[in-house]
């Protein structure tokens, strides 16, 4: 009875462990956290580990001052679902810009962080 109680643990244990990786990290980002640019992007555009539902998404981004800067609306890369992008309605200016991210993965777990990039003079 000792050995069963034991092995339920660790398959159960084991099946947690696999769920808690499943929620969609931000792999990486354009522009690239923490990068420094010699011009404004024209998009700004996020891939995570996993799929994610646009309907759920959203990406915002803000200048030094904390004032929401204008964007288009978000688009999911039609080859990529794992991709989430919003146009940036006119060139930035040179400054520090905050991009804020919320996501929902499609096994419906919410993630969200935010970067800061800058734009050079």
């Amino acid at each position: 009875m000792r050995k069963t109680g034991s092995a339920l643990a660790i398959a159960l244990g084991l099946a947690f462990a696999g769920q808690a990786q499943a929620h969609a990290q931000l792999e990486h980002a354009f522009p690239r956290v923490g990068a420094v640019i010699s011009a404004s992007p024209r998009e700004v555009r996020l891939w995570f580990s996993e799929i994610v539902e646009p309907m759920f998404c959203s990406i915002m981004l803000e200048d030094a001052t904390g004032r929401m800067v204008p964007t288009g609306h978000l688009f999911v890369d039609t080859k990529d679902k794992r991709q989430i992008a919003v146009p940036l309605s006119a060139a930035l200016k040179p400054g520090a810009y905050r991009v804020r991210w919320h996501v929902v993965s499609v096994d419906t777990h919410r993630r969200e962080g935010d970067f800061v990039f800058v734009i050079k003079p």
